[in-house]
């Protein structure tokens, strides 16, 4: 494992964005030519780190799957969209130098829980915010939120002054949901049946939109007897459904070998 690799260079950054914008690298041991999934933590925008996955990273080494952990500036440091961008610029930074260290992946996925759900999702829809890293969207393999706010996300509600803002669904630029598009990779959408209050819902309606832009590959899955937090918590224990379930999209969609 590579740990606190920066993704951000430059002078110009603030101490907060040097200590903020690193990820921490897990290869698969043999497979110099594995997938690769950059995967982003939850905690409303507002906390967690990468070491909050560690070990879902270290389970999906062991499935012979590289991970690149990231961690993003936070609100109310920062606001919308510089998470978003933040997101963008780790996933660049993963397809531009992950060969510097001995890996070449034949894909690479995007995915997250919670608020890292929301950032997959939005990135995976956001072709001009890709281009600034370098990126396309035909470079992403495939996008894996769980649990993720589709709605703008209430932490931006929040800072726009929205009365009760978990309860008053918006869709603005902010949102997923505003991006959807039939060119998309493809999308892998999972929550919890005892999720958080609205999100069942609000998963539904973006998998809804997107299919109704024509897009032929997404896909939509409820996790049985899990919560918010156990439905991407419990990936490394035995037999477990969401494991499963990304496994199988991840093996699915990862380009053959030359």
């Amino acid at each position: 494992m590579e740990k606190n690799i920066p993704y951000r260079a430059g002078t110009a950054l603030t101490p907060y964005a040097r200590e903020r914008c690193t990820l921490d690298l897990y290869l698969p041991v043999g497979k110099p030519d594995a997938p690769v999934l950059v995967w982003f933590h939850g905690g409303g925008l507002e906390g967690g780190t990468k070491e909050d996955a560690g070990h879902l990273a270290t389970f999906f080494a062991r499935q012979g799957i590289a991970v690149a952990a990231a961690n993003y500036r936070l609100a109310p440091m920062v606001g919308y969209p510089v998470f978003n961008d933040d997101a963008a610029a780790a996933i660049g930074w993963v397809k531009a130098h992950v060969a510097g260290y001995g890996f070449t992946p034949r894909g690479l996925f995007v995915a997250g829980h919670s608020a890292g759900g929301y950032l997959a999702a939005y990135v995976g829809l956001a072709p001009e915010l890709l281009a600034q890293y370098g990126m396309s969207l035909a470079d992403i393999a495939g996008v894996i939120p769980i649990s993720g706010q589709m709605c703008t996300h209430a932490a931006i509600r929040a800072a726009r002054g929205i009365r009760d803002p978990l309860n008053t669904p918006v869709i603005d630029e902010a949102a997923p949901c505003f991006h959807v598009r039939k060119d998309a990779p493809p999308f892998l959408v999972l929550c919890a049946d005892d999720d958080m209050p609205l999100r069942e819902d609000e998963n539904r309606f973006f998998v809804a939109a997107l299919k109704n832009t024509g897009h032929p590959q997404v896909e939509f899955q409820v996790i049985a007897h899990r919560t918010h937090t156990s439905v991407a918590e419990n990936i490394p224990a035995a037999n477990d459904p969401t494991a499963a379930a990304i496994l199988e999209f991840i093996a699915r969609h990862t380009p053959p070998a030359p």
